[in-house]
């Protein structure tokens, strides 16, 4: 049986972590004592300033960046090589890298905009998925932890294409990780509905559309609205050896929105 890594020994990747969700769950992997982080974005900027704030929250932890785009194969890879070549290892990623679309019904969103949204959405999470699975299964073990969203699970209108965006990766996931228990590797989904305080989140406010789809959401979120924190402590929790015989679920984390 796989033995997990404390994380107070751990080295881990966050694709998609210099902003919103991702920055979060770096941020409570670091206060949890994670000791070496590497962040991955397209923005070298961002990249630097999410980098800054950690370490000054953090002193203790190193933490480093590497300008790669996850949603594309070479940067998938150069991602998990620059973590592996810092730190030797690559136990746990995070990744929260997929690419945000507004609801549209269906028969408003032109045909030829499909695949690029079921593209979008998906690639930056599942990408990294497969880029760190053999530094993983070769180490003997390793946490896998992607972000999709609710609408995987319930049909709502206006998210017939990202619901099936979000479906795939969610069913990625849980097949990967019946591959990949044998070598001690663990693959879990978090899969909010809506997130506060996330660049994602403006936009879904101030388009008419999806501010009344949503606005109705929050109001049936009777434990309260999610915030980047909540799916950051969430993280922390996948990512330790707490969750060791954890791996292919879909958890919701939607303030009770709805029991999927």
């Amino acid at each position: 049986m796989a033995t997990v890594r404390p994380l107070e020994e751990s080295a881990i990747l966050l694709t998609g972590g210099t902003a919103g969700i991702g920055l979060a769950c770096a941020q409570a992997l670091a206060a949890a004592g994670v000791p070496k982080l590497m962040l991955a974005g397209r923005t070298p900027a961002r990249g630097e300033a999410a980098v800054a704030a950690l370490r000054e929250s953090a002193p203790a932890a190193e933490v480093r960046f590497v300008a790669a785009d996850a949603a594309t194969p070479e940067g998938a890879t150069a991602a998990a090589a620059a973590c592996a070549e810092a730190y030797g290892r690559i136990d746990a990623l995070v990744s929260t890298a997929g690419g945000d679309s507004l609801p549209c019904l269906l028969h408003k969103q032109p045909i030829e905009a499909i695949p690029e949204t079921l593209r979008k959405i998906t690639s930056g999470v599942l990408l990294p998925a497969r880029a760190v699975l053999p530094y993983m299964s070769d180490q003997g073990g390793g946490a896998i932890v992607c972000t999709a969203s609710d609408a995987a699970k319930i049909a709502t209108p206006g998210e017939a294409t990202i619901g099936a965006a979000m479906a795939a990766i969610v069913m990625f996931c849980r097949g990967m990780a019946i591959e990949a228990k044998r070598n001690g590797v663990r693959v879990n989904v978090m899969t909010p509905s809506i997130v506060r305080s996330t660049p994602l989140y403006g936009q879904l406010m101030e388009d008419p559309f999806a501010a009344k789809l949503f606005g109705k959401a929050e109001q049936m979120a009777s434990l309260g609205v999610v915030e980047p924190e909540d799916l950051g402590a969430l993280a922390v929790y996948l990512c330790s050896p707490a969750a060791a015989k954890l791996t292919g679920q879909a958890i919701s984390v939607n303030g009770g929105i709805s029991a999927a």
